[in-house]
């Protein structure tokens, strides 16, 4: 049995790691600071401790209690928005959080060291598939803050024969995803959807992602963990398709509709609203996941319209 720390655990994407890896077999420990967090999204059989990952004393100390064998590096800030306005609270959690992590994984002598990247703040904008050779072009501190993360994670591996590797989110979309989070475009539209509230698209709707369900986000970290290739590796984590703003929310509101219908109940979504484009915001983010499906074997298995239909149900599950 493997004993898998998991970072960011009581968070979206992190705690449906946390429930693949029960699924498989592994003994895991969530640590999370609870600003975004909510414990209830932990399955049953998790160890959690309310940890602040920029506390190094406290990383030692949880470190230190359950020597983990591996570690999955998912806590967080997240929001653009807020690194511009707060750079060095950004960099607090996101280098410092990170450089305490890696620092007791190396004394604690775990076997490998999964960490959250992102391929849009990396690669800026492109039209085609960018696969991970693509330049680095950061233009936030959030994503200055993740490529610097990558830098540790190469010293790292490079000084201390730590396993790492880091995989280059798209946009990732599902269940117990946070409408009120910067990045939760599919959760903000349901959430309004519901509210039977008018949803906004900013600008012209013509802003294209590569958006990744979060199941398939969780089996690519199990995949990244389990690996025996040494050093550093960075994989992209998408798949490919680009949908732009104005047909995910006709995709959004045709399955929420369905849902509904099948539970017996009526809903009036207002037509949506157009707005001022947010300054800052890529027309174009898409990735190319050949290389993890050549080196770990991962492929996205849950296309939009299921991943559309699943996120709906499970967003209209108290109606």
């Amino acid at each position: 049995m493997t004993k898998v720390l998991i970072t960011g655990g009581a968070g979206f994407i992190g705690s449906h790691i946390a429930e693949q890896c029960i699924l498989a077999g592994h003994e895991v420990v969530a640590i999370d600071d609870l600003s975004s967090g909510k414990v209830e999204n932990l399955p049953d059989g998790v160890l959690f401790r309310k940890i602040d990952i920029s506390d190094s004393q406290a990383i030692q100390g949880i470190f230190n209690e359950v020597k983990p064998d591996c570690v999955i590096h998912q806590a967080a800030q997240i929001s653009v928005s807020r690194s511009v306005r707060e750079p060095d609270h950004d960099a607090m959690i996101n280098i410092i959080g990170l450089i305490n992590t890696l620092k007791a994984s190396v004394e604690q002598k775990v076997r490998s060291f999964v960490f959250a990247s992102s391929g849009g703040v990396l690669y800026g904008d492109v039209y085609s598939p960018a696969d991970e050779n693509t330049p680095a072009m950061p233009v936030s501190p959030y994503g200055i803050s993740k490529l610097t993360g990558e830098y540790y994670l190469k010293f790292f591996s490079r000084e201390f024969g730590l396993r790492t590797v880091a995989l280059r989110y798209a946009n990732v979309y599902g269940p117990r995803q946070d409408p009120h989070g910067e990045a939760g475009v599919v959760a903000i539209f349901l959430q309004k959807m519901l509210a039977t509230k008018e949803p906004v698209i900013n600008g012209d709707g013509k802003y294209v992602r590569d958006y990744v369900f979060v199941k398939d986000v969780a089996r690519a970290n199990l995949l990244a963990m389990s690996s025996e290739r040494t050093g550093f590796s960075a994989y992209n984590v998408g798949t490919g398709i680009g949908t732009d703003v104005n047909d995910l929310e006709k995709g959004l509101r045709e399955k929420l509709l369905q849902v509904m219908e099948h539970k017996g109940h009526t809903l009036s979504i207002p037509k949506v609203l157009y707005g001022p484009h947010r300054a800052g915001d890529l027309r174009s983010s898409l990735l190319d996941c050949a290389k993890i499906n050549r080196e770990l074997g991962w492929s996205p298995t849950v296309g939009l319209d299921e991943g559309f239909l699943r996120t709906a149900e499970w967003f209209a599950r108290l109606f």
